[in-house]
């Protein structure tokens, strides 16, 4: 299948339409554990203007405002700008692309992206885009999850159906890229013309009461994920839970999956 950027765009639009309202709930309790050191990695303290791409419902936004950084938010899908301004009124948030985005250059003293620039149809051009507004000397940084072998709570899910239902189900148009090592994180912010290039793992825990609430969670706060998991067969969905819930025993305590996840912050100077 040949690469369409608007067939991704558009896939990637309805997905965080509709995820939109339960995101908060869902999704980002896994993605908010790596905000600080997201933050930390662009530099951003009190008075340095910063850019939140793919911002959701704002909560990097929000981050880094409380820091006493002069913060916006910027995202493509109308129902997250609609979460974030509700939950953020002080803040600013905007609409538009992050491959072309609505701002002059040089614009921003940091850049920043949780868990969105993967999402981007070509995210190379996402981050170029991001070196185009930094000023000199200013920091872009992103976050990206690690491999599925280093990152249980994605690996519980792929592996369990891989062996009970079908992993090639789901309709979603293939993406334009990704990053799948640090190595390919380095390579995207090199070719953009960024120095002082950094990668570093960073580790949390996704607690859930069993795997019916991780397969939930992953429905109700993705587009990707939701998209395959949407596309197994019903009949097969018993199996899947039963086989996660068998993988996800040595994660298992008194009363909860603590299940380990994993990320990588990469991140670049403007030079």
């Amino acid at each position: 299948m040949a690469f369409d950027p608007d067939a991704v765009r558009a896939f990637e639009h309805a997905g965080w339409e509709r995820v939109a309202a339960g995101y908060a709930g869902s999704f980002a309790v896994a993605t908010r554990p790596f905000i600080p050191a997201l933050l930390d990695a662009a530099g951003v303290t009190e008075g340095r203007e910063m850019l939140d791409i793919a911002c959701g419902p704002g909560f990097v936004t929000a981050a880094a405002a409380a820091r006493r950084a002069l913060a916006r938010g910027l995202d493509f899908s109308a129902a997250m700008l609609a979460e974030a301004r509700a939950r953020h009124p002080a803040l600013p948030f905007d609409q538009g692309d992050a491959e072309m985005l609505p701002y002059d250059d040089a614009a921003f003293d940091a850049v920043v992206s949780n868990f969105g620039i993967h999402h981007v149809p070509r995210p190379a051009l996402a981050v170029r885009e991001a070196h185009r507004v930094l000023r000199s000397g200013g920091r872009f940084a992103f976050t990206v999850w690690a491999a599925p072998a280093e990152n249980i709570g994605w690996k519980l899910l792929f592996d369990a159906i891989a062996r009970c239902g079908d992993p090639a189900a789901s309709d979603a148009p293939e993406p334009g890229g990704g990053f799948g090592s640090p190595a390919a994180c380095r390579d995207v912010l090199a070719a953009a013309g960024f120095g002082a290039i950094e990668t570093r793992p960073v580790s949390a825990v996704w607690r859930h009461p069993d795997s019916a609430s991780l397969v939930g969670a992953l429905r109700a706060g993705t587009a990707r994920m939701a998209a395959l998991i949407n596309a197994q067969d019903p009949a097969a969905m018993p199996a899947i839970l039963a086989d996660i819930d068998r993988a996800a025993a040595p994660y298992r305590n008194s009363d909860e999956l603590a299940v380990p996840i994993a990320a990588v912050v990469a991140s670049g100077v403007r030079e």
